[in-house]
Protein backbone atom coordinates (compact mmCIF):
# COMPACT_ATOMS: atom_id res chain seq x y z
CA UNK A 1 0.00 0.00 0.00
CA UNK A 2 1.30 3.46 -0.94
CA UNK A 3 1.88 5.59 2.15
CA UNK A 4 3.40 9.02 1.48
CA UNK A 5 5.42 10.05 4.54
CA UNK A 6 7.74 12.58 2.90
CA UNK A 7 6.17 14.78 0.21
CA UNK A 8 9.42 14.67 -1.77
CA UNK A 9 8.86 10.93 -2.31
CA UNK A 10 5.86 11.43 -4.59
CA UNK A 11 6.13 12.97 -8.07
CA UNK A 12 2.34 12.99 -8.60
CA UNK A 13 2.40 10.78 -11.71
CA UNK A 14 -0.85 9.04 -10.71
CA UNK A 15 0.20 5.55 -11.82
CA UNK A 16 -0.76 4.07 -8.45
CA UNK A 17 -4.31 5.46 -8.62
CA UNK A 18 -4.90 4.25 -12.19
CA UNK A 19 -3.57 0.72 -11.55
CA UNK A 20 -5.67 0.10 -8.42
CA UNK A 21 -8.06 -2.82 -9.18
CA UNK A 22 -10.43 -1.84 -6.36
CA UNK A 23 -10.59 1.87 -7.17
CA UNK A 24 -9.78 2.63 -3.55
CA UNK A 25 -7.24 5.35 -4.33
CA UNK A 26 -7.69 8.93 -5.45
CA UNK A 27 -5.50 12.00 -5.89
CA UNK A 28 -6.10 14.66 -3.21
CA UNK A 29 -4.82 18.24 -3.23
CA UNK A 30 -2.59 19.32 -0.34
CA UNK A 31 -2.22 22.83 1.10
CA UNK A 32 0.40 23.71 -1.54
CA UNK A 33 -1.92 22.73 -4.38
CA UNK A 34 -0.19 19.50 -5.42
CA UNK A 35 -1.97 16.16 -5.81
CA UNK A 36 -1.02 13.11 -3.72
CA UNK A 37 -2.54 9.61 -3.60
CA UNK A 38 -4.91 8.79 -0.76
CA UNK A 39 -5.99 5.23 0.07
CA UNK A 40 -9.34 4.08 1.43
CA UNK A 41 -7.95 1.41 3.75
CA UNK A 42 -11.39 -0.10 4.33
CA UNK A 43 -11.50 -1.17 0.67
CA UNK A 44 -7.80 -1.84 -0.01
CA UNK A 45 -6.87 -5.56 -0.31
CA UNK A 46 -3.09 -4.97 -0.07
CA UNK A 47 -2.42 -6.37 -3.54
CA UNK A 48 0.72 -4.24 -3.77
CA UNK A 49 0.16 -3.11 -7.36
CA UNK A 50 0.36 0.57 -6.39
CA UNK A 51 3.88 0.06 -5.04
CA UNK A 52 4.96 -2.03 -8.03
CA UNK A 53 4.17 0.77 -10.51
CA UNK A 54 5.67 3.63 -8.49
CA UNK A 55 8.55 5.27 -10.43
CA UNK A 56 9.97 6.68 -7.20
CA UNK A 57 10.21 3.29 -5.47
CA UNK A 58 11.43 1.56 -8.64
CA UNK A 59 13.77 3.99 -10.36
CA UNK A 60 15.44 3.22 -13.67
CA UNK A 61 19.15 3.65 -14.32
CA UNK A 62 20.59 6.85 -15.76
CA UNK A 63 21.16 6.85 -19.51
CA UNK A 64 23.07 8.75 -22.15
CA UNK A 65 21.36 9.41 -25.50
CA UNK A 66 22.17 7.50 -28.67
CA UNK A 67 22.07 10.73 -30.71
CA UNK A 68 21.77 14.45 -30.00
CA UNK A 69 20.44 17.04 -32.45
CA UNK A 70 19.72 20.72 -32.76
CA UNK A 71 16.57 20.72 -34.88
CA UNK A 72 13.86 22.78 -36.54
CA UNK A 73 10.50 22.07 -38.09
CA UNK A 74 10.81 23.29 -41.69
CA UNK A 75 7.34 24.85 -41.50
CA UNK A 76 8.21 28.30 -40.14
CA UNK A 77 4.61 29.10 -39.21
CA UNK A 78 4.47 26.02 -36.98
CA UNK A 79 7.84 26.88 -35.46
CA UNK A 80 6.71 30.40 -34.55
CA UNK A 81 3.63 28.97 -32.81
CA UNK A 82 5.75 26.43 -30.92
CA UNK A 83 7.80 26.93 -27.76
CA UNK A 84 11.08 26.00 -29.44
CA UNK A 85 11.70 24.38 -32.83
CA UNK A 86 8.33 22.77 -33.53
CA UNK A 87 9.45 19.15 -33.23
CA UNK A 88 6.47 18.08 -31.09
CA UNK A 89 4.07 19.12 -33.87
CA UNK A 90 6.13 17.20 -36.41
CA UNK A 91 5.94 14.03 -34.29
CA UNK A 92 2.26 14.48 -33.44
CA UNK A 93 1.07 15.06 -36.99
CA UNK A 94 3.06 12.09 -38.28
CA UNK A 95 1.51 9.76 -35.69
CA UNK A 96 -2.02 10.96 -36.48
CA UNK A 97 -1.42 10.50 -40.21
CA UNK A 98 -0.59 6.87 -39.42
CA UNK A 99 -3.95 6.44 -37.69
CA UNK A 100 -2.53 6.99 -34.22
CA UNK A 101 -3.46 8.95 -31.12
CA UNK A 102 -1.55 11.79 -29.41
CA UNK A 103 -1.57 12.45 -25.66
CA UNK A 104 -0.33 15.70 -24.15
CA UNK A 105 -1.02 18.63 -21.84
CA UNK A 106 -3.68 21.21 -22.72
CA UNK A 107 -5.75 23.92 -21.06
CA UNK A 108 -9.27 22.99 -19.96
CA UNK A 109 -12.25 25.36 -19.91
CA UNK A 110 -11.01 26.92 -16.65
CA UNK A 111 -7.46 27.37 -18.02
CA UNK A 112 -6.05 24.70 -15.74
CA UNK A 113 -3.66 22.19 -17.33
CA UNK A 114 -4.87 18.62 -17.92
CA UNK A 115 -3.72 15.59 -19.89
CA UNK A 116 -5.92 14.63 -22.83
CA UNK A 117 -5.67 13.05 -26.28
CA UNK A 118 -6.54 13.76 -29.90
CA UNK A 119 -6.65 11.70 -33.08
CA UNK A 120 -7.03 14.56 -35.55
CA UNK A 121 -4.58 17.16 -36.87
CA UNK A 122 -6.74 20.09 -35.72
CA UNK A 123 -6.50 18.89 -32.12
CA UNK A 124 -2.68 19.01 -32.05
CA UNK A 125 -2.58 22.80 -31.60
CA UNK A 126 -4.02 22.56 -28.07
CA UNK A 127 -1.05 20.43 -26.95
CA UNK A 128 1.56 22.65 -28.61
CA UNK A 129 3.61 24.97 -26.40
CA UNK A 130 4.91 24.81 -22.84
CA UNK A 131 2.56 24.93 -19.86
CA UNK A 132 4.40 25.86 -16.69
CA UNK A 133 2.00 24.05 -14.36
CA UNK A 134 1.83 20.40 -13.29
CA UNK A 135 -0.87 18.84 -15.45
CA UNK A 136 -3.68 16.73 -13.99
CA UNK A 137 -2.99 13.30 -15.47
CA UNK A 138 -6.48 11.90 -14.79
CA UNK A 139 -6.93 8.46 -16.39
CA UNK A 140 -4.66 9.13 -19.37
CA UNK A 141 -2.58 5.97 -18.79
CA UNK A 142 -5.69 3.78 -18.90
CA UNK A 143 -6.88 5.43 -22.12
CA UNK A 144 -3.42 5.05 -23.72
CA UNK A 145 -3.37 1.37 -22.76
CA UNK A 146 -6.79 0.83 -24.37
CA UNK A 147 -5.61 2.38 -27.64
CA UNK A 148 -2.41 0.30 -27.59
CA UNK A 149 -4.31 -2.92 -26.94
CA UNK A 150 -6.58 -2.11 -29.90
CA UNK A 151 -3.49 -1.92 -32.13
CA UNK A 152 -3.33 1.86 -32.62
CA UNK A 153 -0.10 3.80 -32.41
CA UNK A 154 0.18 6.15 -29.42
CA UNK A 155 2.42 9.19 -28.98
CA UNK A 156 2.44 10.01 -25.26
CA UNK A 157 4.15 13.25 -24.25
CA UNK A 158 4.71 14.55 -20.74
CA UNK A 159 7.25 15.31 -18.05
CA UNK A 160 9.86 12.64 -17.26
CA UNK A 161 7.85 11.64 -14.17
CA UNK A 162 4.68 11.21 -16.23
CA UNK A 163 6.46 9.09 -18.84
CA UNK A 164 8.05 6.98 -16.09
CA UNK A 165 4.61 6.59 -14.51
CA UNK A 166 3.12 5.50 -17.84
CA UNK A 167 5.85 2.92 -18.47
CA UNK A 168 5.52 1.47 -14.95
CA UNK A 169 1.73 1.39 -15.27
CA UNK A 170 1.80 -0.51 -18.59
CA UNK A 171 4.21 -3.17 -17.20
CA UNK A 172 5.07 -4.36 -20.71
CA UNK A 173 6.57 -2.99 -23.90
CA UNK A 174 4.29 -1.92 -26.74
CA UNK A 175 5.81 -1.69 -30.22
CA UNK A 176 3.41 1.10 -31.18
CA UNK A 177 4.10 3.35 -28.18
CA UNK A 178 6.29 6.38 -28.85
CA UNK A 179 7.08 7.93 -25.45
CA UNK A 180 8.40 11.50 -25.57
CA UNK A 181 9.32 13.51 -22.49
CA UNK A 182 10.54 17.06 -21.96
CA UNK A 183 13.57 18.43 -20.20
CA UNK A 184 11.81 19.57 -17.05
CA UNK A 185 12.90 22.51 -14.89
CA UNK A 186 10.25 21.51 -12.34
CA UNK A 187 6.45 21.62 -12.05
CA UNK A 188 4.81 24.66 -10.40
CA UNK A 189 1.80 24.44 -8.10
CA UNK A 190 -1.56 24.43 -9.92
CA UNK A 191 -2.99 26.31 -6.94
CA UNK A 192 -0.51 29.17 -7.34
CA UNK A 193 -1.31 29.30 -11.06
CA UNK A 194 -5.05 29.37 -10.34
CA UNK A 195 -4.64 32.20 -7.82
CA UNK A 196 -2.44 34.16 -10.21
CA UNK A 197 -4.92 33.64 -13.04
CA UNK A 198 -7.90 34.75 -10.94
CA UNK A 199 -6.02 37.87 -9.88
CA UNK A 200 -4.94 38.63 -13.44
CA UNK A 201 -8.48 38.08 -14.68
CA UNK A 202 -9.60 41.03 -12.53
CA UNK A 203 -7.21 43.37 -14.31
CA UNK A 204 -9.22 45.98 -16.16
CA UNK A 205 -6.41 48.19 -17.51
CA UNK A 206 -2.92 46.91 -18.11
CA UNK A 207 0.19 48.78 -19.16
CA UNK A 208 3.78 48.78 -18.04
CA UNK A 209 3.32 51.69 -15.64
CA UNK A 210 -0.16 51.24 -14.16
CA UNK A 211 -2.65 48.50 -13.40
CA UNK A 212 -6.24 49.03 -12.39
CA UNK A 213 -7.94 46.15 -10.60
CA UNK A 214 -11.63 45.59 -11.27
CA UNK A 215 -13.98 43.02 -9.75
CA UNK A 216 -15.78 42.73 -13.08
CA UNK A 217 -15.27 39.17 -14.33
CA UNK A 218 -17.49 39.43 -17.40
CA UNK A 219 -14.40 39.71 -19.61
CA UNK A 220 -13.47 36.06 -20.22
CA UNK A 221 -9.99 34.80 -21.13
CA UNK A 222 -9.73 33.76 -24.76
CA UNK A 223 -6.09 32.68 -25.07
CA UNK A 224 -3.01 31.91 -22.94
CA UNK A 225 0.55 31.34 -24.09
CA UNK A 226 3.48 30.83 -21.74
CA UNK A 227 5.95 31.14 -24.60
CA UNK A 228 4.83 33.88 -27.00
CA UNK A 229 7.62 34.78 -29.45
CA UNK A 230 6.59 38.33 -30.33
CA UNK A 231 9.83 39.57 -28.72
CA UNK A 232 11.79 36.57 -29.96
CA UNK A 233 12.36 33.01 -28.79
CA UNK A 234 15.00 33.87 -26.18
CA UNK A 235 12.96 36.68 -24.66
CA UNK A 236 9.62 34.91 -24.64
CA UNK A 237 6.49 36.35 -23.03
CA UNK A 238 3.52 35.16 -21.04
CA UNK A 239 0.43 36.33 -22.90
CA UNK A 240 -3.11 36.29 -21.51
CA UNK A 241 -5.72 37.59 -23.92
CA UNK A 242 -9.15 38.73 -22.78
CA UNK A 243 -12.04 40.13 -24.78
CA UNK A 244 -11.11 43.78 -24.14
CA UNK A 245 -7.65 43.77 -22.53
CA UNK A 246 -4.49 41.69 -22.67
CA UNK A 247 -1.44 40.92 -20.58
CA UNK A 248 1.85 40.66 -22.47
CA UNK A 249 4.95 40.42 -20.26
CA UNK A 250 8.42 39.05 -20.98
CA UNK A 251 10.09 36.49 -18.73
CA UNK A 252 11.96 39.34 -16.99
CA UNK A 253 8.69 41.19 -16.30
CA UNK A 254 6.08 38.58 -15.47
CA UNK A 255 5.85 37.77 -11.78
CA UNK A 256 4.56 34.20 -12.22
CA UNK A 257 7.42 33.30 -14.58
CA UNK A 258 9.96 34.92 -12.26
CA UNK A 259 8.70 32.92 -9.29
CA UNK A 260 8.78 29.74 -11.39
CA UNK A 261 12.37 30.36 -12.50
CA UNK A 262 13.34 31.01 -8.86
CA UNK A 263 11.88 27.57 -7.97
CA UNK A 264 9.63 29.22 -5.38
CA UNK A 265 6.58 27.01 -5.88
CA UNK A 266 7.81 23.81 -7.49
CA UNK A 267 6.67 20.39 -6.31
CA UNK A 268 8.79 19.04 -3.39
CA UNK A 269 9.94 16.05 -5.46
CA UNK A 270 11.54 18.41 -8.00
CA UNK A 271 14.39 18.97 -5.54
CA UNK A 272 15.04 15.20 -5.58
CA UNK A 273 13.69 14.22 -8.98
CA UNK A 274 13.61 10.44 -9.50
CA UNK A 275 13.58 10.72 -13.28
CA UNK A 276 16.30 13.13 -14.31
CA UNK A 277 19.31 11.87 -16.26
CA UNK A 278 16.96 10.25 -18.82
CA UNK A 279 15.70 7.66 -16.31
CA UNK A 280 12.09 7.95 -17.52
CA UNK A 281 12.55 5.27 -20.22
CA UNK A 282 11.35 7.64 -22.95
CA UNK A 283 12.19 7.04 -26.61
CA UNK A 284 12.87 10.73 -27.31
CA UNK A 285 13.46 13.79 -25.14
CA UNK A 286 12.77 17.28 -26.50
CA UNK A 287 13.55 20.75 -25.18
CA UNK A 288 14.78 24.20 -26.15
CA UNK A 289 18.35 24.24 -27.42
CA UNK A 290 19.36 27.23 -25.32
CA UNK A 291 22.73 28.84 -26.07
CA UNK A 292 22.68 27.55 -29.65
CA UNK A 293 23.92 30.98 -30.72
CA UNK A 294 27.17 30.27 -28.83
CA UNK A 295 27.55 26.91 -30.54
CA UNK A 296 26.31 27.62 -34.07
CA UNK A 297 25.45 31.28 -34.65
CA UNK A 298 24.26 30.70 -38.20
CA UNK A 299 21.64 28.16 -37.10
CA UNK A 300 20.03 30.58 -34.65
CA UNK A 301 17.41 32.98 -36.03
CA UNK A 302 15.68 33.61 -32.66
CA UNK A 303 12.56 31.82 -33.89
CA UNK A 304 13.25 28.65 -31.92
CA UNK A 305 15.59 25.66 -32.03
CA UNK A 306 14.75 22.30 -30.47
CA UNK A 307 17.07 19.96 -28.64
CA UNK A 308 16.41 16.31 -29.48
CA UNK A 309 17.85 13.48 -27.40
CA UNK A 310 17.35 10.11 -29.05
CA UNK A 311 17.12 7.55 -26.25
CA UNK A 312 16.08 4.29 -27.94
CA UNK A 313 16.40 2.41 -31.19
CA UNK A 314 12.68 2.90 -31.81
CA UNK A 315 13.05 6.65 -31.27
CA UNK A 316 15.95 6.74 -33.71
CA UNK A 317 14.22 4.71 -36.41
CA UNK A 318 11.04 6.76 -36.10
CA UNK A 319 12.87 10.07 -36.46
CA UNK A 320 14.59 8.72 -39.58
CA UNK A 321 11.18 8.55 -41.28
CA UNK A 322 10.56 12.29 -40.77
CA UNK A 323 11.81 15.32 -42.66
CA UNK A 324 13.23 18.20 -40.63
CA UNK A 325 16.31 20.38 -40.33
CA UNK A 326 18.90 18.95 -37.93
CA UNK A 327 22.54 19.32 -36.94
CA UNK A 328 24.10 16.58 -34.84
CA UNK A 329 25.57 17.73 -31.52
CA UNK A 330 27.31 16.17 -28.51
CA UNK A 331 25.69 15.29 -25.20
CA UNK A 332 28.08 17.67 -23.41
CA UNK A 333 26.68 20.54 -25.48
CA UNK A 334 23.16 19.37 -24.65
CA UNK A 335 24.02 19.55 -20.94
CA UNK A 336 25.46 23.02 -21.46
CA UNK A 337 22.20 23.95 -23.15
CA UNK A 338 19.97 22.33 -20.54
CA UNK A 339 21.55 21.48 -17.16
CA UNK A 340 18.09 20.40 -15.93
CA UNK A 341 18.66 17.15 -17.84
CA UNK A 342 20.73 16.00 -14.86
CA UNK A 343 20.53 18.71 -12.17
CA UNK A 344 17.80 18.92 -9.56
CA UNK A 345 16.04 22.21 -8.84
CA UNK A 346 17.41 24.02 -5.80
CA UNK A 347 14.69 25.51 -3.64
CA UNK A 348 15.00 28.96 -2.05
CA UNK A 349 15.26 29.13 1.72
CA UNK A 350 11.95 30.98 2.02
CA UNK A 351 9.81 28.44 0.12
CA UNK A 352 8.08 27.25 3.30
CA UNK A 353 7.42 30.84 4.33
CA UNK A 354 5.80 31.53 0.95
CA UNK A 355 3.40 28.60 1.26
CA UNK A 356 2.58 29.44 4.89
CA UNK A 357 1.17 32.76 3.65
CA UNK A 358 -0.49 31.45 0.49
CA UNK A 359 -4.00 31.01 1.88
CA UNK A 360 -4.11 34.39 3.64
CA UNK A 361 -2.56 36.69 1.05
CA UNK A 362 -4.66 39.40 -0.58
CA UNK A 363 -2.39 39.47 -3.65
CA UNK A 364 -0.55 36.44 -5.01
CA UNK A 365 1.57 38.67 -7.27
CA UNK A 366 2.74 40.72 -4.30
CA UNK A 367 3.41 37.57 -2.26
CA UNK A 368 5.62 36.19 -5.05
CA UNK A 369 7.39 39.55 -5.43
CA UNK A 370 8.12 39.68 -1.70
CA UNK A 371 9.68 36.22 -1.71
CA UNK A 372 11.88 36.47 -4.81
CA UNK A 373 13.70 39.52 -3.51
CA UNK A 374 17.20 38.85 -2.25
CA UNK A 375 17.53 39.30 1.54
CA UNK A 376 19.34 42.47 2.59
CA UNK A 377 22.47 40.63 3.74
CA UNK A 378 22.75 38.89 0.36
CA UNK A 379 22.26 42.16 -1.51
CA UNK A 380 24.96 43.66 0.70
CA UNK A 381 27.34 40.77 0.03
CA UNK A 382 26.84 41.30 -3.72
CA UNK A 383 27.66 45.01 -3.48
CA UNK A 384 31.45 44.70 -4.00
CA UNK A 385 30.86 42.70 -7.20
CA UNK A 386 28.37 45.27 -8.47
CA UNK A 387 30.83 48.10 -7.79
CA UNK A 388 33.61 46.15 -9.53
CA UNK A 389 31.52 45.51 -12.66
CA UNK A 390 30.32 49.12 -12.67
CA UNK A 391 33.93 50.39 -12.67
CA UNK A 392 34.90 47.90 -15.40
CA UNK A 393 32.00 49.01 -17.57
CA UNK A 394 32.93 52.68 -17.15
CA UNK A 395 36.59 51.98 -17.98
CA UNK A 396 35.59 50.04 -21.08
CA UNK A 397 33.40 52.92 -22.24
CA UNK A 398 36.25 55.40 -21.74
CA UNK A 399 38.74 53.20 -23.56
CA UNK A 400 36.37 52.80 -26.49
CA UNK A 401 36.48 56.57 -27.01
CA UNK A 402 40.18 56.49 -27.86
Amino acid sequence: MIDIIQKQDCCGCGACVQICPKGCMCMVEDTEGFLYPQVDKSVCVNCGLCEKVCPVIHQNKSRTPLKVYAAKNMDEEVRLKSSSGGIFTLLAESVIKRGGVVFGAKFDDEWMVVHDYTDNIEGVAAFRGSKYVQSIIGNAYRKAEQFLKSGRMVLFTGTPCQIAGLKKYLRKEYKKLLAVDLVCHGVPSPKVWQMYLEETNRLKVIDKKKRVISSNKEDSITHISFRDKTNGWKRFSLVILKESVSLHETLEENIFIKGFLKNLYLRPSCAHCPNRSLKSDSDITIADFWNIEKINMEYDDDKGVSLILVNSDFGRSYLETLSFSAIEQTFDLALFSNPSITDDSKFPENRACFFSQLNTTSSISQLIANHIKLPFYKRLSNLPFRIFFFICRKLRMKLSLF
